[in-house]
């Protein structure tokens, strides 16, 4: 018997589309915010709050274009100085 071909999952993975606005980070972006936020782990938790935040309805604080996608805004911010990790040590 054999299988329904609607009921088929494909394993292609789809590359993101450049022209679509968000499909993906700008590697000029991320190569200059990681200049100012130096650990990796930091500045990917940083972009990825801030794009839930932008997802979320809060307003950028740089203007935009069309072109640019949440995490190329969250990048842009922090490499205009909009938004800043701040160190909080913890309690223990």
């Amino acid at each position: 018997m054999s299988p329904d071909p609607e009921s088929l999952v494909s394993f292609e993975q789809t590359r993101p589309n450049p022209q679509l606005p968000g499909s993906t980070m700008k590697s000029e972006l991320v190569d200059q915010a990681a200049e100012i936020v130096t650990d990796p782990l930091v500045l990917i938790n940083l972009v990825s709050q801030r794009v839930r935040q932008l997802n979320s309805g809060r307003s950028p604080l740089i203007p935009t274009v069309p072109s640019m996608g949440a995490a190329d805004i969250a990048l842009t911010e922090i490499i205009e100085g909009k938004i800043k990790h701040v160190y909080k040590p913890m309690a223990i």
